[in-house]
Protein backbone atom coordinates (compact mmCIF):
# COMPACT_ATOMS: atom_id res chain seq x y z
CA UNK A 1 0.00 0.00 0.00
CA UNK A 2 1.37 3.60 -0.87
CA UNK A 3 1.81 6.15 1.71
CA UNK A 4 -1.61 8.10 0.37
CA UNK A 5 -3.33 5.27 0.58
CA UNK A 6 -2.02 4.36 4.08
CA UNK A 7 -2.66 7.74 5.13
CA UNK A 8 -6.61 7.99 4.13
CA UNK A 9 -6.76 4.29 6.04
CA UNK A 10 -5.53 6.04 9.20
CA UNK A 11 -7.60 8.57 9.04
CA UNK A 12 -10.61 5.98 8.35
CA UNK A 13 -9.61 3.87 11.50
CA UNK A 14 -9.13 6.99 13.81
CA UNK A 15 -12.40 8.61 12.87
CA UNK A 16 -13.89 5.20 13.97
CA UNK A 17 -12.54 4.90 17.50
CA UNK A 18 -13.55 8.51 17.38
CA UNK A 19 -17.39 7.28 16.77
CA UNK A 20 -17.20 5.49 19.68
CA UNK A 21 -15.73 8.50 21.96
CA UNK A 22 -18.24 10.64 20.54
CA UNK A 23 -21.40 8.00 22.14
CA UNK A 24 -19.20 8.18 25.51
CA UNK A 25 -18.69 12.20 25.44
CA UNK A 26 -22.07 12.06 24.82
CA UNK A 27 -23.04 10.53 27.97
CA UNK A 28 -21.23 12.50 29.92
CA UNK A 29 -22.05 14.91 33.01
CA UNK A 30 -20.68 18.75 32.66
CA UNK A 31 -18.70 18.06 35.40
CA UNK A 32 -17.29 15.13 34.13
CA UNK A 33 -16.41 17.32 31.30
CA UNK A 34 -14.58 20.14 33.23
CA UNK A 35 -12.74 17.42 34.86
CA UNK A 36 -11.38 16.58 31.52
CA UNK A 37 -10.62 20.09 30.80
CA UNK A 38 -8.97 20.78 33.89
CA UNK A 39 -6.57 17.81 33.50
CA UNK A 40 -5.75 19.13 29.72
CA UNK A 41 -5.02 22.26 31.36
CA UNK A 42 -2.50 21.34 33.80
CA UNK A 43 -0.66 19.17 32.02
CA UNK A 44 0.21 21.45 29.21
CA UNK A 45 0.96 23.89 31.11
CA UNK A 46 3.67 21.56 33.12
CA UNK A 47 5.15 20.70 29.30
CA UNK A 48 4.71 24.54 28.00
CA UNK A 49 8.64 24.71 28.10
CA UNK A 50 9.30 21.56 26.67
CA UNK A 51 6.90 21.62 23.61
CA UNK A 52 7.84 25.32 22.93
CA UNK A 53 11.62 24.11 22.10
CA UNK A 54 10.66 20.87 19.91
CA UNK A 55 8.36 23.53 17.83
CA UNK A 56 11.10 26.22 17.56
CA UNK A 57 13.92 23.30 16.97
CA UNK A 58 11.64 21.37 14.17
CA UNK A 59 10.02 24.25 12.66
CA UNK A 60 12.34 26.98 12.97
CA UNK A 61 10.03 29.55 13.28
CA UNK A 62 9.65 32.11 16.15
CA UNK A 63 11.48 32.17 19.84
CA UNK A 64 11.21 29.28 22.56
CA UNK A 65 10.05 31.67 25.28
CA UNK A 66 7.47 33.18 23.52
CA UNK A 67 6.02 30.36 22.20
CA UNK A 68 6.38 29.17 25.83
CA UNK A 69 3.99 31.64 26.93
CA UNK A 70 1.58 31.02 23.51
CA UNK A 71 1.85 27.46 25.16
CA UNK A 72 0.75 28.83 28.98
CA UNK A 73 -1.90 31.09 27.30
CA UNK A 74 -3.77 28.16 25.18
CA UNK A 75 -3.51 26.72 28.71
CA UNK A 76 -4.26 28.53 31.63
CA UNK A 77 -5.65 31.58 30.72
CA UNK A 78 -8.40 29.95 28.32
CA UNK A 79 -9.39 27.51 31.06
CA UNK A 80 -9.99 30.21 33.28
CA UNK A 81 -12.13 31.66 30.62
CA UNK A 82 -14.28 28.71 29.81
CA UNK A 83 -13.55 26.55 33.05
CA UNK A 84 -17.04 27.94 34.49
CA UNK A 85 -18.90 27.85 31.07
CA UNK A 86 -22.33 25.62 30.45
CA UNK A 87 -21.74 23.68 27.77
CA UNK A 88 -23.59 20.19 27.74
CA UNK A 89 -27.31 19.74 29.17
CA UNK A 90 -29.51 22.54 30.47
CA UNK A 91 -28.01 25.50 30.01
CA UNK A 92 -30.64 28.19 30.55
CA UNK A 93 -34.66 27.64 31.27
CA UNK A 94 -36.93 30.35 31.31
CA UNK A 95 -40.21 29.47 33.16
CA UNK A 96 -41.78 33.01 31.65
CA UNK A 97 -41.48 31.82 28.23
CA UNK A 98 -41.63 28.41 28.92
CA UNK A 99 -38.18 27.48 26.96
CA UNK A 100 -35.26 25.09 27.82
CA UNK A 101 -31.64 25.26 25.75
CA UNK A 102 -29.65 22.15 25.71
CA UNK A 103 -26.18 21.89 24.69
CA UNK A 104 -25.36 19.18 22.22
CA UNK A 105 -22.09 18.74 21.21
CA UNK A 106 -21.69 18.95 17.54
CA UNK A 107 -19.61 15.56 17.05
CA UNK A 108 -16.25 15.01 15.71
CA UNK A 109 -14.36 17.96 14.75
CA UNK A 110 -11.45 18.12 12.42
CA UNK A 111 -8.72 20.14 13.88
CA UNK A 112 -5.69 21.34 11.29
CA UNK A 113 -2.61 22.95 12.85
CA UNK A 114 -0.46 25.45 11.13
CA UNK A 115 3.47 24.87 11.66
CA UNK A 116 3.60 28.77 12.62
CA UNK A 117 1.88 27.95 16.30
CA UNK A 118 1.71 24.32 16.30
CA UNK A 119 1.91 23.11 19.96
CA UNK A 120 -0.30 26.16 21.43
CA UNK A 121 -3.30 25.47 18.70
CA UNK A 122 -3.25 21.50 19.89
CA UNK A 123 -3.41 23.03 23.44
CA UNK A 124 -6.17 25.09 22.44
CA UNK A 125 -8.66 23.11 20.12
CA UNK A 126 -8.54 20.36 22.58
CA UNK A 127 -9.65 21.75 25.21
CA UNK A 128 -12.31 23.93 23.66
CA UNK A 129 -13.10 20.49 22.12
CA UNK A 130 -13.21 18.24 24.87
CA UNK A 131 -15.11 20.99 27.21
CA UNK A 132 -17.85 20.97 24.57
CA UNK A 133 -17.77 17.26 24.67
CA UNK A 134 -16.41 16.71 21.04
CA UNK A 135 -14.00 14.53 20.00
CA UNK A 136 -11.26 16.21 17.90
CA UNK A 137 -8.82 14.74 15.35
CA UNK A 138 -5.72 16.52 14.38
CA UNK A 139 -4.56 16.68 11.10
CA UNK A 140 -1.14 18.08 11.70
CA UNK A 141 1.45 20.47 9.12
CA UNK A 142 3.82 18.19 7.54
CA UNK A 143 6.65 20.34 8.57
CA UNK A 144 5.60 20.54 12.54
CA UNK A 145 4.42 16.58 12.44
CA UNK A 146 6.55 15.74 15.03
CA UNK A 147 5.94 18.42 17.74
CA UNK A 148 2.47 18.37 16.69
CA UNK A 149 2.15 14.54 17.95
CA UNK A 150 4.22 15.36 21.01
CA UNK A 151 1.90 17.98 21.53
CA UNK A 152 -1.09 15.87 21.16
CA UNK A 153 -0.05 12.77 22.99
CA UNK A 154 0.21 15.45 25.89
CA UNK A 155 -3.20 16.38 26.17
CA UNK A 156 -4.37 12.76 24.82
CA UNK A 157 -2.82 11.44 27.73
CA UNK A 158 -4.09 13.87 30.30
CA UNK A 159 -7.49 13.78 29.02
CA UNK A 160 -7.23 9.51 29.31
CA UNK A 161 -6.07 10.12 32.90
CA UNK A 162 -9.32 12.21 33.71
CA UNK A 163 -11.82 10.25 32.31
CA UNK A 164 -12.02 10.72 28.34
CA UNK A 165 -12.80 7.61 26.67
CA UNK A 166 -9.98 6.29 24.27
CA UNK A 167 -9.93 8.10 20.64
CA UNK A 168 -11.44 11.43 21.71
CA UNK A 169 -7.96 12.93 21.18
CA UNK A 170 -5.92 11.84 18.39
CA UNK A 171 -3.62 12.99 15.26
CA UNK A 172 -2.85 11.89 11.80
CA UNK A 173 0.58 10.31 12.36
CA UNK A 174 1.16 10.08 8.61
CA UNK A 175 -0.01 13.41 7.02
CA UNK A 176 -0.67 13.91 3.52
CA UNK A 177 -2.44 16.15 1.71
CA UNK A 178 -4.90 13.12 0.40
CA UNK A 179 -5.42 12.10 4.04
CA UNK A 180 -6.58 15.75 5.22
CA UNK A 181 -8.85 15.91 2.66
CA UNK A 182 -10.05 12.63 3.52
CA UNK A 183 -11.24 13.40 6.99
CA UNK A 184 -12.31 17.14 5.76
CA UNK A 185 -14.92 15.09 3.38
CA UNK A 186 -16.01 12.11 5.41
CA UNK A 187 -19.28 11.32 6.38
CA UNK A 188 -18.20 11.31 10.23
CA UNK A 189 -16.74 14.54 10.30
CA UNK A 190 -19.66 16.88 11.59
CA UNK A 191 -17.22 20.55 11.64
CA UNK A 192 -14.05 21.45 10.88
CA UNK A 193 -11.63 24.32 12.54
CA UNK A 194 -9.37 25.08 10.11
CA UNK A 195 -6.03 27.24 10.94
CA UNK A 196 -3.44 27.16 8.47
CA UNK A 197 -2.59 29.23 5.30
CA UNK A 198 -4.70 30.52 2.77
CA UNK A 199 -5.32 27.15 0.21
CA UNK A 200 -6.33 24.80 3.10
CA UNK A 201 -8.65 27.40 5.09
CA UNK A 202 -10.27 27.56 1.27
CA UNK A 203 -10.17 23.79 0.84
CA UNK A 204 -11.90 22.99 4.31
CA UNK A 205 -14.89 25.73 3.01
CA UNK A 206 -14.86 23.87 -0.11
CA UNK A 207 -15.47 19.96 1.70
CA UNK A 208 -18.81 20.12 2.20
CA UNK A 209 -18.31 20.26 5.67
CA UNK A 210 -19.48 23.06 8.00
CA UNK A 211 -15.94 24.74 8.97
CA UNK A 212 -14.71 27.55 11.11
CA UNK A 213 -11.57 29.09 9.18
CA UNK A 214 -9.60 32.23 9.77
CA UNK A 215 -7.89 33.40 6.76
CA UNK A 216 -4.84 35.71 6.15
CA UNK A 217 -4.51 38.42 9.18
CA UNK A 218 -2.95 41.35 7.37
CA UNK A 219 -3.63 43.97 9.66
CA UNK A 220 -2.61 47.61 9.08
CA UNK A 221 -1.80 49.96 12.28
CA UNK A 222 -3.30 53.42 12.10
CA UNK A 223 -1.18 55.75 15.02
CA UNK A 224 -3.46 58.97 14.61
CA UNK A 225 -2.21 62.55 15.82
CA UNK A 226 -3.95 62.05 19.51
CA UNK A 227 -1.70 59.18 20.19
CA UNK A 228 1.28 58.86 22.25
CA UNK A 229 3.79 58.19 19.35
CA UNK A 230 6.62 56.77 21.73
CA UNK A 231 3.99 54.44 23.28
CA UNK A 232 1.90 53.27 20.13
CA UNK A 233 5.33 52.50 18.53
CA UNK A 234 6.76 50.33 21.08
CA UNK A 235 3.33 48.89 21.40
CA UNK A 236 3.69 48.03 17.13
CA UNK A 237 7.35 46.49 17.92
CA UNK A 238 6.34 44.71 21.03
CA UNK A 239 3.53 43.40 19.46
CA UNK A 240 5.37 42.53 15.90
CA UNK A 241 8.60 41.30 17.65
CA UNK A 242 6.46 38.76 19.55
CA UNK A 243 7.95 35.03 18.39
CA UNK A 244 9.40 36.80 15.38
CA UNK A 245 5.86 37.85 14.03
CA UNK A 246 3.87 34.73 13.93
CA UNK A 247 0.98 35.43 14.97
CA UNK A 248 -1.68 36.37 12.21
CA UNK A 249 -2.99 39.38 14.16
CA UNK A 250 0.20 40.68 14.10
CA UNK A 251 0.50 44.10 12.64
CA UNK A 252 1.34 44.19 8.86
CA UNK A 253 1.45 47.84 7.89
CA UNK A 254 2.01 51.68 9.84
CA UNK A 255 -0.44 53.85 8.76
CA UNK A 256 0.00 57.76 8.98
CA UNK A 257 -0.64 60.96 7.92
CA UNK A 258 1.82 63.32 6.21
CA UNK A 259 1.85 65.46 9.16
CA UNK A 260 3.42 62.69 11.57
CA UNK A 261 5.92 60.97 9.20
CA UNK A 262 8.57 62.85 11.06
CA UNK A 263 7.48 61.64 15.04
CA UNK A 264 6.73 58.36 14.09
CA UNK A 265 9.87 57.87 12.15
CA UNK A 266 12.03 59.37 14.50
CA UNK A 267 10.69 57.11 17.46
CA UNK A 268 11.10 53.88 14.90
CA UNK A 269 14.65 54.30 14.71
CA UNK A 270 14.72 55.48 18.25
CA UNK A 271 12.82 52.47 19.22
CA UNK A 272 15.23 49.52 17.10
CA UNK A 273 13.60 49.52 13.59
CA UNK A 274 15.35 49.80 10.47
CA UNK A 275 14.27 51.74 7.76
CA UNK A 276 15.06 50.44 4.47
CA UNK A 277 16.86 52.67 1.57
CA UNK A 278 14.51 52.54 -2.14
CA UNK A 279 17.75 50.02 -3.49
CA UNK A 280 16.86 47.74 -0.31
CA UNK A 281 13.27 48.18 -0.16
CA UNK A 282 13.51 46.33 -3.85
CA UNK A 283 15.88 44.08 -2.45
CA UNK A 284 14.19 42.66 0.20
CA UNK A 285 10.74 42.68 -2.11
CA UNK A 286 11.95 39.74 -4.12
CA UNK A 287 12.06 37.43 -1.21
CA UNK A 288 8.80 38.19 0.39
CA UNK A 289 6.62 36.45 -2.14
CA UNK A 290 7.13 33.26 -4.04
CA UNK A 291 6.56 32.98 -7.05
CA UNK A 292 2.82 32.02 -6.92
CA UNK A 293 1.83 34.82 -4.83
CA UNK A 294 2.01 32.62 -1.17
CA UNK A 295 4.25 33.99 1.23
CA UNK A 296 7.81 32.83 1.27
CA UNK A 297 8.32 30.66 4.19
CA UNK A 298 11.90 31.59 4.85
CA UNK A 299 10.94 34.78 6.07
CA UNK A 300 8.35 33.40 8.23
CA UNK A 301 9.61 33.37 11.91
CA UNK A 302 13.18 34.28 10.96
CA UNK A 303 15.33 36.64 12.83
CA UNK A 304 16.54 39.93 10.93
CA UNK A 305 19.42 38.73 10.88
CA UNK A 306 18.30 35.78 8.67
CA UNK A 307 15.98 37.51 6.86
CA UNK A 308 18.57 40.39 5.93
CA UNK A 309 21.07 37.88 4.94
CA UNK A 310 18.92 36.24 2.90
CA UNK A 311 18.40 39.32 0.67
CA UNK A 312 22.00 40.70 1.22
CA UNK A 313 21.15 43.90 3.32
CA UNK A 314 24.36 44.28 4.50
CA UNK A 315 23.82 47.45 6.41
CA UNK A 316 21.41 46.58 8.91
CA UNK A 317 22.91 46.95 12.19
CA UNK A 318 22.89 43.63 14.64
CA UNK A 319 20.63 45.85 17.00
CA UNK A 320 17.57 45.93 14.72
CA UNK A 321 14.45 44.74 15.81
CA UNK A 322 11.70 44.99 12.54
CA UNK A 323 12.88 46.03 8.96
CA UNK A 324 10.60 49.14 7.44
CA UNK A 325 9.73 49.52 4.05
CA UNK A 326 7.95 53.08 2.54
CA UNK A 327 5.45 51.26 0.36
CA UNK A 328 3.11 53.82 -2.33
CA UNK A 329 0.40 50.67 -3.84
CA UNK A 330 -1.76 47.87 -2.39
CA UNK A 331 -2.19 44.52 -4.31
CA UNK A 332 0.08 42.73 -7.14
CA UNK A 333 3.09 44.54 -7.22
CA UNK A 334 3.37 45.65 -3.79
CA UNK A 335 4.41 42.70 -2.16
CA UNK A 336 4.79 44.87 1.23
CA UNK A 337 0.88 45.18 1.06
CA UNK A 338 0.76 41.09 1.98
CA UNK A 339 1.12 39.54 5.13
CA UNK A 340 4.07 38.69 6.33
CA UNK A 341 4.49 36.59 9.27
CA UNK A 342 7.94 37.96 10.32
CA UNK A 343 9.71 41.02 11.25
CA UNK A 344 8.80 43.20 8.29
CA UNK A 345 6.54 46.07 8.31
CA UNK A 346 5.35 47.89 5.49
CA UNK A 347 5.14 51.99 6.22
CA UNK A 348 2.44 54.46 4.13
CA UNK A 349 2.57 58.40 4.59
CA UNK A 350 -0.70 59.53 3.94
CA UNK A 351 -1.85 63.13 2.43
CA UNK A 352 -4.95 63.18 5.63
CA UNK A 353 -7.31 60.93 6.94
CA UNK A 354 -9.82 60.42 4.75
CA UNK A 355 -6.90 59.22 2.78
CA UNK A 356 -5.26 56.93 5.64
CA UNK A 357 -8.88 55.24 6.25
CA UNK A 358 -9.19 54.75 2.40
CA UNK A 359 -5.78 52.96 2.38
CA UNK A 360 -6.73 50.87 5.62
CA UNK A 361 -9.65 49.80 3.67
CA UNK A 362 -7.20 48.85 0.74
CA UNK A 363 -5.00 46.68 2.85
CA UNK A 364 -8.12 44.43 4.12
CA UNK A 365 -9.69 44.31 0.76
CA UNK A 366 -6.75 43.22 -0.77
CA UNK A 367 -5.78 40.79 2.15
CA UNK A 368 -6.89 40.17 5.84
CA UNK A 369 -10.67 41.01 5.07
CA UNK A 370 -12.81 40.79 8.14
CA UNK A 371 -9.29 39.85 10.53
CA UNK A 372 -8.14 42.63 12.36
CA UNK A 373 -7.06 46.30 12.58
CA UNK A 374 -5.41 48.42 15.02
CA UNK A 375 -5.60 51.95 15.80
CA UNK A 376 -3.27 54.15 18.40
CA UNK A 377 -5.45 57.13 19.51
CA UNK A 378 -6.97 59.23 22.45
CA UNK A 379 -9.88 60.74 20.22
CA UNK A 380 -12.46 58.34 20.75
CA UNK A 381 -14.68 59.52 18.10
CA UNK A 382 -11.65 58.82 15.63
CA UNK A 383 -11.73 55.22 16.95
CA UNK A 384 -15.42 54.94 16.58
CA UNK A 385 -15.51 56.24 13.06
CA UNK A 386 -12.65 53.85 11.98
CA UNK A 387 -14.38 50.93 13.73
CA UNK A 388 -17.28 51.34 11.71
CA UNK A 389 -15.78 51.78 8.33
CA UNK A 390 -13.11 48.95 8.38
CA UNK A 391 -13.29 46.02 7.25
CA UNK A 392 -12.48 43.96 10.40
CA UNK A 393 -13.86 41.54 13.33
CA UNK A 394 -11.62 42.91 15.63
CA UNK A 395 -10.66 46.82 16.50
CA UNK A 396 -7.83 47.27 18.73
CA UNK A 397 -7.22 49.88 20.50
CA UNK A 398 -4.14 51.13 21.85
CA UNK A 399 -2.82 47.70 22.16
CA UNK A 400 -0.49 45.17 20.86
CA UNK A 401 -2.84 43.71 17.58
CA UNK A 402 -0.84 40.20 18.33
CA UNK A 403 -1.52 39.79 21.69
CA UNK A 404 -5.01 41.96 22.23
CA UNK A 405 -6.63 39.90 19.43
CA UNK A 406 -6.17 36.43 20.81
CA UNK A 407 -7.24 38.51 24.07
CA UNK A 408 -4.17 38.37 25.95
CA UNK A 409 -3.77 42.23 26.74
CA UNK A 410 -7.70 42.52 26.11
CA UNK A 411 -10.62 41.54 27.22
CA UNK A 412 -11.80 39.79 23.80
CA UNK A 413 -12.22 35.74 24.44
CA UNK A 414 -8.80 34.26 24.98
CA UNK A 415 -8.41 32.34 21.73
CA UNK A 416 -5.76 31.23 18.59
CA UNK A 417 -8.19 30.72 16.37
CA UNK A 418 -10.10 34.16 14.78
CA UNK A 419 -13.26 33.81 12.91
CA UNK A 420 -13.39 36.69 10.14
CA UNK A 421 -17.15 36.56 9.42
CA UNK A 422 -18.82 36.81 6.25
CA UNK A 423 -16.26 39.30 4.77
CA UNK A 424 -13.69 37.52 5.21
CA UNK A 425 -15.00 34.30 4.05
CA UNK A 426 -15.45 32.77 7.26
CA UNK A 427 -18.84 31.27 9.25
CA UNK A 428 -18.39 33.31 12.44
CA UNK A 429 -16.52 36.68 13.58
CA UNK A 430 -15.81 35.39 16.69
CA UNK A 431 -12.56 34.59 19.04
CA UNK A 432 -13.48 30.55 18.62
CA UNK A 433 -15.03 29.07 21.72
CA UNK A 434 -16.47 25.78 23.34
CA UNK A 435 -19.92 27.70 22.79
CA UNK A 436 -19.22 27.80 19.28
CA UNK A 437 -18.67 24.34 18.96
CA UNK A 438 -22.06 22.65 20.44
CA UNK A 439 -25.70 22.81 18.78
CA UNK A 440 -28.33 24.32 21.03
CA UNK A 441 -31.66 22.31 21.23
CA UNK A 442 -34.62 24.58 22.02
CA UNK A 443 -37.37 23.13 24.12
CA UNK A 444 -40.56 24.93 23.80
CA UNK A 445 -43.83 24.68 25.30
CA UNK A 446 -46.75 26.11 23.53
CA UNK A 447 -48.80 29.56 25.31
CA UNK A 448 -51.07 30.20 23.10
CA UNK A 449 -53.85 28.59 20.76
CA UNK A 450 -54.99 29.30 17.57
CA UNK A 451 -58.15 30.99 18.62
CA UNK A 452 -55.49 33.25 20.42
CA UNK A 453 -53.52 33.83 16.96
CA UNK A 454 -56.70 34.84 15.50
CA UNK A 455 -57.83 37.43 18.15
CA UNK A 456 -61.56 36.78 18.16
CA UNK A 457 -61.03 37.52 13.93
CA UNK A 458 -62.84 35.12 11.32
CA UNK A 459 -60.66 34.56 8.75
CA UNK A 460 -61.88 36.84 5.69
CA UNK A 461 -62.94 33.78 2.49
CA UNK A 462 -64.46 34.94 -0.72
CA UNK A 463 -67.68 33.89 -1.47
CA UNK A 464 -69.17 33.96 1.68
CA UNK A 465 -70.88 37.52 2.22
CA UNK A 466 -72.87 35.98 5.20
CA UNK A 467 -69.62 35.56 7.09
CA UNK A 468 -70.04 37.74 10.45
CA UNK A 469 -67.16 39.96 10.56
CA UNK A 470 -65.34 39.84 14.24
CA UNK A 471 -64.22 43.99 14.83
CA UNK A 472 -64.11 45.87 18.35
CA UNK A 473 -67.00 48.94 18.01
CA UNK A 474 -68.55 47.41 14.92
CA UNK A 475 -72.41 47.24 16.37
CA UNK A 476 -71.41 50.42 17.85
CA UNK A 477 -70.61 52.05 14.04
CA UNK A 478 -73.87 50.27 12.66
CA UNK A 479 -75.73 51.63 15.13
CA UNK A 480 -74.57 55.41 14.69
CA UNK A 481 -74.76 54.87 11.05
CA UNK A 482 -78.60 53.87 11.26
CA UNK A 483 -79.39 57.06 13.16
CA UNK A 484 -77.61 59.18 10.64
CA UNK A 485 -80.02 57.54 8.56
CA UNK A 486 -82.40 57.72 10.31
CA UNK A 487 -83.84 54.72 9.75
Amino acid sequence: MDKDLQSIQEVRDLLGQARQAQRALERMTQEQLDKITKAISASAAEQARRLAELAVEETGFGIPADKEIKNRFAALTLYDAIKDERTHGILAEDREKRTIDIGVPVGIVAGLVPSTNPTSTVIYKAMICLKAGNPILFSPHPSAAGCILEAVNVVRRAAESAGAPAGAIACITNPTLEATQALMRHDATRLILATGGGAMVKAAYSSGTPAIGVGAGNGPAYIHRSADVRLAVKRILDSKTFDNGTICASEQSIVVTREMEAAVSAELKAQGAYLLSDEEHSRLSRFILRSNGTMNPAIVGKSVETVAKLAGLDRVPPTARVLVARERGVGRGYPYSNEKLGLILAYYVESDEEAVLRRCVEILEWEGAGHTFAIHAQDEDTVKRFAQEVPASRVLVNTPASLGGVGATTCLFPALTLGCGAVGGSSSSNNIGPLDLINIKRVAWGVRELEDLRQDRAPYQPGRPEQAVAMPGLEELVQQILRRLNV
